[in-house]
């Protein structure tokens, strides 16, 4: 099973971390390249426990449906996104958010399984875990613009907590 594990420095409070890293509006914003769109469940806003969002996008010049599911939460600690139904055979996306002084380091533990045995374990080594982790890595980088200036206020509410 393919493991991407990515870490991304942010001057910003694991909150605000938190909260950008669970946004569906960032996420859409993020991903245009693909038309990913959030078209079910939790269409906007902040994704929490228990949640799903069902994303349909272009990926490799198919339309795909992907549904996901928040697993685990713990604010502003880490959470925990599956795979409930698409083109994968799983995945798992642990995000994690330590302070640092005054920076949040920001992990992604990125776990996945393509279907069609042999042939899928041939196209994640040839292609498929480049591209996801470049598609992370991209995604990082707005979380990173986003929490480093007052962008971040396009996309959430500020905390009432």
């Amino acid at each position: 099973m393919p493991k991407i594990v990515l870490t991304t420095e942010i001057h910003a409070t694991p909150d605000l971390c938190f909260d950008l890293s669970r946004s569906i509006d960032l996420h859409k914003i993020s991903t245009a390249h693909t038309n990913e769109e959030a078209i079910a469940g939790t269409t906007s806003g902040l994704i929490n426990l228990h949640q799903t969002v069902t994303w349909q996008a272009t990926h490799f010049g198919v339309k795909q449906l992907l549904t996901s599911k928040i697993t685990a939460f713990d604010r502003p600690h880490s959470f925990t996104d599956e795979q409930t139904k698409g083109i994968f055979k799983s995945f798992k996306h642990i995000h994690q958010f330590e302070k640092v002084g005054d920076q949040t380091m920001m992990t992604d533990i990125f776990e996945f399984q393509s279907p069609f045995g042999l042939l899928g374990h041939i196209f994640n080594r040839l292609i498929l875990t480049r591209y996801m982790k470049k598609l992370l890595t991209d995604r990082n980088h707005f979380i990173k613009a986003f929490a480093e200036t007052d962008q971040w206020r396009e996309v959430i509410q500020e905390s009432k907590d």
